[in-house]
């Protein structure tokens, strides 16, 4: 599939959402680029990634005649997995034992409600109606939008009270005994590379993973098997929230060279609406940053930097989720800046979100950590996206080798 775009440099308004191809011009397409797949390690790779938690996996490959496709991730023998039963989601112990989780158990006068019944409906349906068709650059959350001088401050105060509400737990891998870090570091790098492939928005990217680590942080003992199924129905769902025209859902099923159904992730989605209560409108990185440099604009080079950065800061669930939206926004703001224009934090910006440099410098030496070893990781998705000239090849800048005293 043809990952280019002619799109001008530093324009965040560019074409992002284009119609997916039809179920059968993807037949027809010839895969020409190696596509990772989370499938299957064996119980002594499983246990030697359990040591270093932290590390990434080594990519395994199986070559078939048409393709070549990486297999990562992979079941375990224990029993863990998530089921739904009736209205309610059950977790299995690995004593086979049921346990219904509290927090995202529904009451079942809500579950036997017709309204919501044909909202599930609705959330399964991959079919958009022609007439809703507009210009495929037209941002849901665009500057035009969140540079109302007279809205801009309710919008921000309204940001900032719902990102406390709709942040994820730091430590929502402990109660996912096969799943590590790295496994999350591989799948995100996945999720870039199909918002690539489909040109996606950046904003269906950052709620797509939002999505995910919530539901890690409000179910247990998912299996490494479904880690991807997981994924793509946060990016399913994403997609739907905030793309105008949403790849139909026999695209989400090829992009996982079919290792999973329609009818799974249709289950999946099923399961993931109600374990997020449906609550899908969730502050990102990218919205604070948009916002940040409507109140102060920046040149096209800062603000693909910070964007780039913000999207780097995806990748690991430590130390970033540690930090809230903004905060992430705001160090991915002074980052770009000091690193194009050696300067940091505006007094605009000061003035506007209330935040000094003492209270981003934290995150904002994270944030530089991960800059610089951004070369020789070995997920490279994110940067391959920024080399870009739609993007002005960001990835290609230098990061500065320390930072101000602060």
């Amino acid at each position: 599939m043809n990952f280019s775009t002619n799109a001008h440099c530093g324009s965040h308004t560019s074409k992002e959402n284009i119609l997916p191809p039809s179920k059968t011009d993807v037949s027809q397409v010839q895969r020409t680029k190696q596509r990772t797949v989370l499938g299957v390690l064996s119980e002594n790779e499983q246990y030697g990634r359990s040591l270093n938690k932290g590390s990434q996996f080594s990519k395994h490959s199986s070559v078939s005649e048409s393709s070549q496709h990486t297999f990562l991730g992979c079941p375990s023998s224990s029993s863990y997995d998530v089921y739904v039963e009736e209205a309610c989601e059950v977790v299995l112990a690995a004593s086979g034992q049921e346990v219904v989780s509290d927090s995202y158990y529904l009451d079942t006068a809500a579950q036997q409600n017709e309204d919501l019944r044909l909202l599930l409906e609705l959330s399964s349906s991959s079919c958009q109606d022609a007439s809703m068709q507009s210009e495929p650059n037209e941002s849901l959350m665009s500057e035009e939008v969140l540079c109302v001088s007279e809205y801009a401050k309710d919008i921000y105060r309204h940001l900032r009270e719902s990102e406390m509400k709709f942040r994820p737990m730091p430590d929502c891998l402990e109660k996912h005994p096969e799943i590590t870090s790295g496994m999350r570091v591989i799948l995100v790098d996945w999720l870039v590379e199909v918002v690539q492939e489909y040109k996606l928005r950046s904003e269906t990217l950052h709620l797509a993973v939002n999505y995910l680590d919530r539901f890690l942080s409000r179910t247990a003992y998912v299996k490494q098997g479904k880690l991807q199924l997981v994924g793509t129905a946060a990016l399913l769902i994403a997609s739907k929230y905030e793309e105008i025209l949403p790849p139909e859902l026999n695209e989400f099923v090829y992009i996982t060279d079919s290792t999973y159904t329609k009818k799974q992730l249709l289950r999946m989605e099923h399961v993931f609406l109600r374990v997020l209560a449906f609550e899908m409108a969730a502050p990102t990185t990218n919205q604070f940053l948009r916002l940040f440099m409507s109140i102060h604009s920046v040149c096209a080079n800062t603000e693909n930097l910070a964007v780039y950065v913000a999207e780097l800061s995806l990748l690991e669930i430590e130390p970033f989720l540690r930090y809230t939206p903004s905060i992430v926004a705001a160090g991915a703001y002074c980052l770009a800046t000091y690193t194009v224009n050696k300067s940091l934090w505006p007094d605009s910006l000061y003035a506007f979100t209330g935040y000094t440099m003492a209270e981003i410098a934290p995150c904002l030496t994270d944030l530089h950590k991960l800059f610089i070893s951004a070369e020789s990781r070995p997920q490279q998705a994110i940067r391959e996206k920024y080399k870009s000239s739609k993007y002005c090849r960001v990835s290609y800048i230098t990061p500065p080798a320390v930072l101000p005293s602060l």
